[in-house]
């Protein structure tokens, strides 16, 4: 069975057709590298509008059975910035170490990461990542942490996904 996976862009521009979608392609481009296991996309590219994304985030969660939704945009501080905001009403958890590390790892190439809100959550059998929106960004704070990505998805009852290891060492304790 595949994996679903969904990608959305969030970017008014984008959504309106004013420039290409060039972030949605970049996490696809990086889960073709990372993953071995077969995965399907369900993709979309919205405005900054709350109840939009908030909306798409249930549908492709609880309708589509995603079992990780991947974000790009709306993380900053300007006042259409609210994808943080979305994520954390559709979610039942969030997992904080996930933004934090990317913030951490951000750091490490700008100055202006600390303005960055990624966050992450889990809504029933979902995982949901907010990544920035500029396509090196994204790559950075994918690579950093998506080594945890295939164990939550197994603590939170999805499919089972395989990385290529050449490219991410996804984590999981050993059996005992």
């Amino acid at each position: 069975m595949k994996a679903r996976i969904g990608i959305i862009n969030v970017s008014d521009r984008a959504s309106q057709g004013v420039y290409e979608d060039i972030p949605g392609k970049a996490i696809v481009e990086t889960l073709t590298e990372y993953l071995i296991s077969e995965w399907e996309s369900e993709y979309q590219v919205l405005p900054d509008e709350q109840h939009l994304l908030e909306d798409a985030l249930k549908f492709m969660a609880d309708e589509r059975d995603c079992c990780l939704i991947i974000t790009s945009g709306g993380t900053g501080p300007a006042p259409r910035d609210v994808t943080p905001e979305a994520t954390e009403t559709v979610c039942q958890k969030m997992m904080p170490g996930f933004g934090e590390l990317m913030r951490q790892e951000s750091l490490k190439f700008v100055p202006t990461a600390i303005l960055s809100r990624q966050t992450a959550g889990i809504r029933n059998k979902t995982l949901i990542l907010n990544l920035p929106g500029k396509p090196k960004a994204i790559r950075e704070c994918l690579d950093a942490v998506f080594p945890a990505v295939p164990y939550c998805i197994d603590l939170i009852g999805g499919p089972y996904l395989e990385c290529n290891p050449d490219v991410v060492k996804a984590f999981r304790p050993k059996n005992n």
